[in-house]
């Protein structure tokens, strides 16, 4: 059997009519982001039987996101977890915790990235040191150890959704910016670790060859993640994406193919396909989700 058949059996096919990601065990990072809140609640759309929904502790918690998952898709279970994702040990213990509970992993979602400064002369080397930490360090842990526990296999269990997983298979989805290619977006900490992080994509493709995993990025560009600059963090510790607000109503519809910011929804749109089945033959791409701006702008910033 070929791997392609492989991939497009049963328990695998895109198409299956109780979702295309039908028992399939995830992990999302940054799960108190807007663009992570989104990439969770696509994955439960299509039929995911669990979400690890990661993030670094905090006072907001999990309760509302869980519960409004629940509400629409009542048979996925997101189990908040509290996260640091620049720690080998924490993420080999929540592979241990997936596996012991689940005995399988399909999806890992690295939603967890930081701006950093906006300016060089305001950035430290602490500011760059978490930055990278966020940016890139997380997707090398994931393509280190999830692997291995993506390649387990598991007769069908007991809890809600569950299908039996009898080939190797995985995705490691790194969310990152169109600054992984070019810069100018925001600051240096930015610019630098996107591009750190795609170099994780990229140099993925060789070292998962026989694992039957994929690895691939979504380089997003202007999202409107619900905030204008009043309530915005401008040193860029607690942000993943620049405000909207940052570009005048004129600019966007100047620079913009789609004359406005894209939305959180979106990008968890283009993680829903490079998770599952329609996405076989995408590995180690970067898949542009800005509108048609760095089409229209090659030379120029469209944040």
């Amino acid at each position: 059997m070929t791997e392609f058949a492989a991939m497009d059996t049963e328990h695998f096919s895109p198409y299956r009519t109780d979702g295309k990601l039908y028992g399939f065990v995830c992990v999302v990072t940054g799960a108190q982001q807007p663009v992570g809140q989104a990439i969770i609640k696509e994955l439960a759309a299509h039929g995911a039987a669990c979400i690890y929904a990661c993030d670094r502790p905090t006072s907001i918690g999990y309760g509302p996101l869980i519960e409004s998952v629940a509400q629409d898709y009542p048979k996925t279970k997101v189990i908040g977890y509290p996260f640091n994702v620049a720690k080998e040990d924490e993420t080999l213990a929540l592979i241990d915790d997936i596996l012991n509970s689940f005995g399988r992993l399909d999806v890992w979602v690295c939603s967890s990235g930081l701006l950093g400064p906006p300016s060089l002369e305001a950035t430290t080397p602490a500011d760059l040191q978490k930055c990278f930490e966020a940016n890139s360090m997380a997707p090398f842990f994931a393509l280190k150890y999830a692997p291995p526990a993506m390649a387990k296999t598991t007769p069908k269990q007991a809890y809600p959704n569950a299908a039996p997983k009898d080939r190797k298979y995985g995705s490691i989805i790194v969310v990152s910016s169109v600054a992984s290619t070019y810069g100018g977006c925001w600051g240096p900490c930015y610019t630098m670790s996107s591009h750190a992080a795609l170099g994780v994509v990229r140099s993925g493709v060789a070292v998962l060859k026989g694992t039957g995993v994929r690895i691939n990025c979504i380089a997003a560009g202007q999202i409107d993640v619900g905030v204008d600059l009043k309530g915005f963090d401008m040193r860029g510790m607690t942000s993943q994406f620049p405000p909207a607000s940052l570009q005048s109503k004129e600019t966007v519809e100047k620079d913009n193919g789609l004359e406005r910011a894209g939305l959180p929804i979106e990008v968890g749109r283009v993680a829903g396909f490079l998770a599952s089945g329609f996405s076989s033959y995408v590995h180690g791409a970067s898949i542009v989700v800005d509108g048609g701006s760095t089409v229209m702008n090659p030379l120029t910033v469209p944040i």
